[in-house]
């Protein structure tokens, strides 16, 4: 199978729309009261900031912070509930980040945006139609600049609603998503990086008149504030090593890719990034959303966990909500004409997301008696059930986590063999072995990522074409004779070799319906110099045999009667992983690379397995 490398990069100028179009700096939707007002930070730079009210100016007005990497002048109209307060009498603020777009000041990715949220809230509450009370959105990078704040415990902040903001947060070896298990996830970051990451942008050639003045006037409808990028040279050069030149040599103009790429996972530089942390504490309430086949559904999972556990008040602690659904990064179904993510099937997916955001900012900002807050801690999908649960806790408080066992008769390459999952655990010492080649590593396809565009790059998809192949080992439950809830975390725990010094092993899980169909449902990735630690590398010994964990992150997913449950093991998934080249050199600057040859062990002392987090069916939820 050849993955369709066009398809997968090009569609991240889809995704990130409103931030790559070369020209405008005249809203496109909706009309700002106030245009590109420049608020002074504590260090002398201006941050271009838009604001959006119905009317006249007045005193009274609540307010909605965005603050965006993504250019302003599109953010309003994104989201169509910015329009709707507007109307119900909110003022909506939005801002260009330092350095981006028509804001002043050097672009730094995640740093110093505590003191200029901080400073930014201290303007608004200046302001002659605010009244004190300011409220935060957005999704992705704009999910992630508001939880940062919200750390700051600013006076003025009432109530949040992060959207898919899990890159705010600080996990370990997850720092910006940018990493799994070790390996470097690198069709989301150099795509992100080539789209959005430019620290280059075309400030106004000022002949007297003030910057809010010249972006105020109609000279700077066609003013082109960033330059541009060959995609197309990108596509070309995305197999090319070494990984860490991969934008330079595409022509992409000066940006922290390279930077970014020669870290260790947990490293220092990824530590000391202006991200929300365990020693955080949290004032205001909080209602998340995500999805499934998002890049960070576990982590959202786990801040909104924490701010319950590190709130500041009672009234804060249990009012942090979670709504997670079937979607793709940003991407929140509502309709029930939306019947797939990705191409899998779904159904019962509408749910008024619209509705839900109206009420919470009525409730915490207007004071509005709606009980929008009398709601279990979560809500989420159950993908393969449609249907939407409850749950007053994460984990699940009925979880079973169930062990399947990893086995074979003969071998399990490819659909063609005959790999097993059992509950029983094999008593027979076996092992499956590949050879695992980075000059044609296995496709990815579909997933839970981020900036591949559409739900045709992000989702389930039928990996049946990838299960052909012989460096993909293949292990199938029976067919199930009753239903199977699976909601959690997911991992993997192998007993592995490799005839090479460093290497990786990729675990896929995969729903596999009557008609053959098999659907990816989660995944995940060691890369074997961080089995030990994220921070510390070690290689491996040729040929010894090691016990790894392979994080699968969290999914929700119900395995009906007549399906199988399918796990898919190999050493790769490219582009979004960053090919091993096998050599145990330093993989991001490697030029050549070897293949390995490389083995699951099974059964007796090394039966490899993977942990569902199985439901058990106590109430009619």
């Amino acid at each position: 199978m050849e993955i369709d490398f066009r398809r997968f990069s090009i569609s991240i100028l889809i995704a990130l729309l409103f931030g790559l179009l070369p020209v405008c700096s005249y809203s496109l939707a909706g009309s700002a009261s106030l245009k590109s007002q420049m608020v002074k930070m504590r260090d002398g730079v201006h941050l271009s900031t838009d604001v959006y009210f119905e009317g006249e100016v007045r005193k009274g007005r609540p307010s909605i912070l965005i603050r965006t990497v993504y250019n302003k002048n599109y953010v309003f109209g994104w989201n169509p509930v910015w329009e709707k307060l507007v109307s119900q009498g909110y003022a909506i603020v939005i801002q260009d980040i330092r350095g981006r777009y028509e804001s002043e000041g050097s672009y730094q990715i995640a740093r110093g945006r505590r003191e200029d949220g901080w400073d930014t809230l201290e303007w608004i509450l200046n302001q002659p139609w605010a009244n004190g009370k300011v409220g935060l959105g957005g999704c992705s990078y704009q999910g992630e600049t508001q939880i940062v704040l919200e750390a700051t415990k600013h006076p003025s902040l009432v109530v949040g609603q992060p959207q898919s903001a899990a890159s705010g947060y600080y996990r370990p070896g997850r720092a910006w998503q940018s990493f799994s298990g070790g390996a470097f996830e690198l069709g989301q970051t150099a795509g992100w990086f080539a789209g959005e990451g430019t620290n280059v942008f075309y400030g106004p050639n000022l002949t007297g008149e003030s910057r809010s003045d010249w972006f105020n006037d109609k000279r700077s409808h066609n003013y082109k504030m960033r330059p541009d990028f060959d995609f197309n040279k990108y596509l070309k050069n995305i197999k090319t090593l070494p990984t860490i030149s991969l934008l330079s040599r595409s022509g992409a103009t000066p940006n922290d890719f390279d930077l970014w790429r020669a870290n260790t996972p947990d490293g220092d530089y990824f530590r000391s990034m202006d991200l929300v942390d365990a020693n955080d504490r949290i004032s205001v309430p909080n209602l998340f959303f995500d999805t499934w086949y998002d890049y960070g559904s576990r982590e959202t999972l786990m801040m909104a966990e924490q701010f319950r556990q590190n709130a500041m008040t009672d009234l804060v602690k249990h009012n942090q909500f979670v709504v997670i659904g079937p979607g793709t990064h940003c991407n929140f179904p509502q309709r029930e004409s939306e019947k797939s993510v990705g191409n899998r099937p779904l159904d019962n997916v509408a749910y008024d997301y619209e509705s839900l955001q109206l009420n919470w900012f009525n409730k915490w900002l207007k004071g509005e008696d709606n009980n929008i807050n009398e709601r279990p801690f979560l809500t989420y999908y159950v993908m393969g059930e449609h249907k939407w649960r409850h749950s007053d806790s994460w984990p699940l408080k009925n979880t079973k986590y169930t062990k399947w066992y990893l086995d074979h008769s003969v071998q399990a390459n490819s659909l063609s063999g005959d790999g097993a999952l059992t509950i029983t655990k094999p008593l027979k010492e076996k092992n499956d072995s590949f050879v695992y080649d980075p000059e044609d590593p296995v496709p990815s396809l579909g997933g839970h990522t981020c900036c591949t565009g559409t739900d045709t790059e992000a989702g389930g998809y039928d990996q049946t074409e990838i299960e052909r192949r012989g460096d993909v080992l293949v292990y199938s439950s029976p067919i199930l004779k009753k239903g199977i809830e699976v909601t959690g975390l997911i991992k993997a725990n192998l007993f592995v070799t490799s005839s090479a010094k460093d290497t990786d092993f990729t675990v896929k899980l995969v729903d596999v319906y009557p008609d053959g169909r098999a659907f990816n449902v989660q995944e995940g990735v060691i890369r074997m110099r961080y089995r030990e630690s994220l921070r510390s590398p070690s290689l491996i010994n040729p040929g010894q045999i090691y016990e790894v964990e392979v994080d699968l992150n969290a999914t929700s997913n119900f395995f009906t009667e007549g399906h199988k449950i399918r796990i898919e093991v190999s050493s790769s998934s490219f582009p979004r992983i960053e090919r091993n080249l096998n050599t145990g050199e330093e993989n991001y600057k490697g030029t050549h690379f070897i293949s390995a040859t490389n083995t699951i062990l099974l059964g007796g002392k090394y039966a490899s397995y993977i942990e569902l987090p199985v439901i058990e069916r106590v109430d009619k939820l």
